[in-house]
C-alpha cells in the first residue's frame, strides 16, 4: 500500500535526534488531521518515531522501508 503525506519532510542524511527534532518543528506548521511524511535513512527512526508519537499524542500512521530508506507517516492530532 502506498501512502502519501500532505507535507513531506526530508531528513535523509540526518541522524538521531535530528529527524525527531525536525519533525517536532515541522508538525507545528500542519493543521490537525494532516499527515506528515518523513523521509529518512537512519534506522533509529523505526523505534524513535513511534515512541515520539506516544509521548506527544500524534498518531503514528505507519512506515515503509525500501533499500535502507524509510518513509514514516505521522498524523497531527492536536
Amino acid at each position: 500500500m502506498t501512502r502519501k503525506g500532505d507535507v513531506t519532510l526530508d531528513c535523509v542524511g540526518l541522524y538521531c535526534p535530528m529527524p525527531i527534532a525536525a519533525t517536532a518543528r515541522k508538525i507545528k506548521e500542519l493543521q490537525v488531521g494532516q499527515v506528515l511524511e518523513i523521509l529518512a535513512d537512519d534506522q533509529g527512526i523505526k523505534e524513535d518515531m513511534p515512541a515520539w508519537c506516544r509521548v506527544t499524542g500524534h498518531e503514528f500512521v505507519g512506515m515503509e522501508e525500501e533499500k535502507g530508506q524509510y518513509k514514516v507517516y505521522v498524523k497531527k492530532s492536536k
